[in-house]
């Protein structure tokens, strides 16, 4: 595995190491060990996944406030997924901004997002599969959002699949960044 660094602070992109065949190929898609140097003592607790149907449809953007702050190891299980991650960070030089990266099954490629940030993708091919792992439960009275469109944040998300974004009436409700009152 090969992580490298991105635009934002902490924000790390994984290379799988792919071994393939004629048959297909076999990856190591985590291992507690690697991950040890990064989380300390805040291991994956969890592994969630979901299907998206249609292209266009949009999850996020997603945190939890502490204690139940999640570190998140997302990739693509199938279809191809644009992710992107938003540092809410006050302190943080980077605050505001954030990384896109697309994310497509096969390719071996994983986003770490840590405690800290918003979290969102939209699909950019029908029934798109998102696997991802976290360091805390899901808490509803925890859980927090942000307008995946807020024009703040610049976000380049597919035009043609922006018009016709489909998202859950929770998605559609979240302040914009500059009004939103618990960040980190």
């Amino acid at each position: 595995m090969q992580i490298t660094d991105l635009a934002v602070p902490d924000v790390k992109l994984v290379q799988l190491r792919m071994h393939g065949d004629s048959r297909g190929y076999f990856v190591e898609s985590f291992k507690e060990a690697d991950w040890r140097p990064i989380l300390g003592d805040r291991p994956f607790i969890q592994d969630n996944q979901s299907l998206s149907a249609e292209a266009g449809t949009m999850r996020g953007l997603h945190y939890q406030l502490p204690p139940f702050a999640q570190a998140k190891l997302v990739q693509a299980l199938r279809g191809r997924i644009l992710d992107v991650v938003v540092d809410l960070r006050r302190d943080s030089p980077s605050f505001g901004r954030h990384v896109a990266l697309e994310l497509a099954a096969g390719d071996g490629r994983q986003i770490f997002v840590p405690a800290g940030f918003a979290h969102g993708f939209m699909t950019l091919e029908p029934d798109s599969m998102v696997g991802y792992k976290v360091t805390a439960p899901y808490e509803p009275e925890s859980e927090r959002g942000i307008a995946w469109d807020d024009p703040d944040l610049a976000i380049a998300w597919p035009a043609d699949l922006k018009a016709n974004a489909t998202l859950s009436p929770r998605d559609r409700q979240w302040p914009r960044l500059r009004d939103a009152a618990d960040l980190f």
